[in-house]
């Protein structure tokens, strides 16, 4: 998977730091990568660019070290390219590229990708099947080029320059950086209470921007510019019913096929639910058909579940007995990652340092226990990550009243964090209007089909919504935490050949047998046994031990004590108490814990970094 880091800089010292220095500095962001790069290390260094990358070998562990180089034109000039991700259908572009005369030296998708970007430039990226950030310095154009994948599963940050860009896998690469001073805006507020919010490219930090999925950053002399290289287009379905099932599942078969290329053990999560079990099925008979044994698959439970186990219309039922009856089914090598009250504690610290940005609480901590726990095993694990914004599986997506809400469905009922803020800064943020401004912002960014209306036309823009602030949040944490502990985690309901396939789908379809994904239901009918197959929608488990509960009502009385807290003069204090006293269940939180959350982990993120919002 890998983590890279680099700048652009046309003065040729970037912030004051010639010679010796810039390597110096170019080492401590690298070095910051260590987590998503245990196999190997290198960097390049130039007049006008440096680069550094962190490897996690997956595929050519021998070969395919970065920075990778190609000397070019009569005077031998570097194109140089850090890369992080996966190249899926790197085998039909190596073939391609050979036909065309290139040469390679490896069996790496890394060096496909350098050849193609010399074969095609900056447009290689419409030619890729995979999910991947990179970075090229072309010293022939003087040009820095970044790019990420369609969907966003892999993360780019960056930070323009007055005469260049710095960049970074994650914004600790950046905060390395003498030039990159982070600092906080009263106006991010709203979003870092909910992370949802956030529009494509947007982070909370003044100055830092993440290339947006589907983008190109190119950088030169003149300065940066973005544009998109893919976006969904909306158009007629032609299909029937029939035909769409089975194309679901033959490109479904072929995409669970690509992903499960690596020279390292691979597993798969199995939470028993629908999306996770049918990708498991299918990467199983992959295996067994290509004589590589059986699938070891995992899950995550928590200590005294049985015992506290409450439902909510987001998290019906517990995912234990579901996990095991699929695995016994489907024949894989199934384990349960057990967690502790204790345990999820202790993890707070790795999976904030993780994040760069306030963590997820419990959320955080238990997917990175759960992946640390992979790791002892695998290299590459499976998830069944993106099935629900693709093909219509939340609560949400099926409750009229919330549908046609004019506002984000995902929204439900839950009460806004925001509206927690003290008086005069919800006078200057007016976060109401601030909520309203983007939701009308991402619909009219929804491509529309000419002549569709009614449900139809309500359910494209639900559906578009979702695949914005809310997958890039679920994603943002996946990669996180994986590559926190060099865990590569390849996610199949992200490839854009079936996002696009099913965007055209008429909801109609998608509703087919009366209830949420039922394409995805029938195209996995015969690999899973019923009571999985009907199972019905149940989100990544919460921990939902009352002393957890407890504890974090308690953590946020303090937090309210406390004068020296980054938000002590921001927050409203009754009505914190007032939500914190409450029974805090709603379509999408698991209890008050789950809502305050937020309030706890942007306060120890501000505190880390020395932020003040102003």
């Amino acid at each position: 998977m890998c983590g890279f880091v680099g700048w652009a800089d046309f003065a040729g010292d970037p912030c004051g730091a010639p010679g010796n220095g810039r390597q110096g500095v170019l080492d401590a962001m690298t070095d910051t990568m260590s987590g998503r790069g245990p196999d190997g290390r290198g960097t390049w260094l130039g007049p006008y660019a440096g680069l550094g990358h962190r490897r996690l070998a997956v595929i050519d562990v021998a070969g395919g070290a970065q920075p990778m180089t190609a000397d070019v034109g009569p005077d031998r000039s570097p194109v140089v390219l850090v890369y992080a991700g996966e190249i899926y259908n790197f085998r039909e572009l190596r073939a391609r590229l050979c036909a065309a005369g290139h040469e390679f030296t490896t069996g790496s998708d890394t060096e496909v990708l350098l050849r193609a970007y010399q074969e095609w430039g900056a447009g290689c990226v419409e030619r890729l099947n995979g999910m991947f950030a990179f970075a090229v310095w072309d010293s022939v154009r003087e040009e820095m080029v970044l790019a990420r994948d369609r969907l966003g599963v892999k993360p780019l940050y960056y930070a323009p320059l007055p005469h260049g860009v710095l960049f970074s896998s994650e914004p600790k690469g950046l905060m390395a950086h003498p030039c990159f001073v982070p600092s906080l805006s009263l106006d991010a507020l709203p979003v870092l209470f909910n992370p949802r919010l956030a529009l494509p490219g947007e982070t909370p930090l003044r100055g830092l921007r993440e290339v947006k999925p589907g983008h190109v950053v190119r950088v030169d002399r003149r300065g940066c510019h973005e544009y998109p290289y893919w976006r969904l287009v909306s158009r007629e379905h032609p299909d029937d019913l029939g035909t769409t099932v089975g194309k679901v599942r033959e490109l479904l078969e072929d995409i669970v096929e690509r992903q499960l290329v690596a020279d390292v053990p691979r597993a798969a999560m199995l939470s028993g639910g629908l999306d996770s079990s049918a990708m498991a099925a299918l990467a199983a008979r992959s295996m067994a058909g290509a004589g590589h044994g059986s699938l070891a698959t995992y899950s995550v439970r928590f200590e005294g579940e049985e015992r506290d186990f409450r439902p909510t219309l987001l998290r019906p039922e517990r995912d234990a007995p579901y996990a095991a009856l699929a695995a016994e089914h489907i024949g894989t090598d199934h384990a349960e990652v057990v967690l502790g009250a204790a345990q999820l504690a202790g993890a707070l610290p790795y999976a904030r340092k993780a994040r760069d940005l306030p963590s997820l609480g419990q959320f955080d901590t238990s997917m990175y226990l759960m992946f640390a726990a992979l790791r002892e095993h695998s290299t590459v694990v499976l998830s069944g990550e993106a099935a629900d914004e693709v093909f219509g599986g939340y609560p949400w997506f099926h409750d009229p009243a919330t549908v046609w809400r004019d506002t984000f469905p995902w929204l439900g009922d839950a009460p806004r964090l925001a509206d927690c803020l003290a008086p005069e800064i919800r006078k200057q943020l007016r976060p109401a209007e601030l909520e309203a401004d983007r939701y009308a912002t991402l619909r009219a960014q929804v491509p529309r089909l000419p002549g569709e209306d009614g449900l139809e036309a309500r359910m494209r823009e639900v559906l578009f919504f979702s695949l914005q602030g809310p997958l890039a949040m679920l994603l943002d944490r996946k990669d996180r935490m994986s590559m926190a502990v060099g865990l590569e985690v390849r996610v199949p309901f992200c490839d854009h050949r079936l996002v696009e396939y099913v965007w055209n789908v008429p909801w109609s379809m998608k509703t087919a047998d009366g209830r949420e994904k039922s394409l995805l239901r029938m195209a996995a009918a015969d690999l899973l046994p019923k009571r999985v197959l009907m199972r019905p929608k149940s989100a990544y488990p919460a921990a939902h031990d009352p002393a957890h509960e407890a504890a974090v009502r308690r953590a946020v009385r303090a937090l309210l004590d406390d004068r020296t807290s980054p938000l002590a003069e921001l927050l409203d204090v009754e009505r914190v108490l007032e939500l914190a006293g409450s029974e805090g269940r709603t379509m999408t939180h698991a209890g008050t814990a789950h809502l305050l959350i937020p309030l706890l982990e942007t306060d120890a993120w501000m505190r880390t970094h020395g932020l003040r919002a102003s």
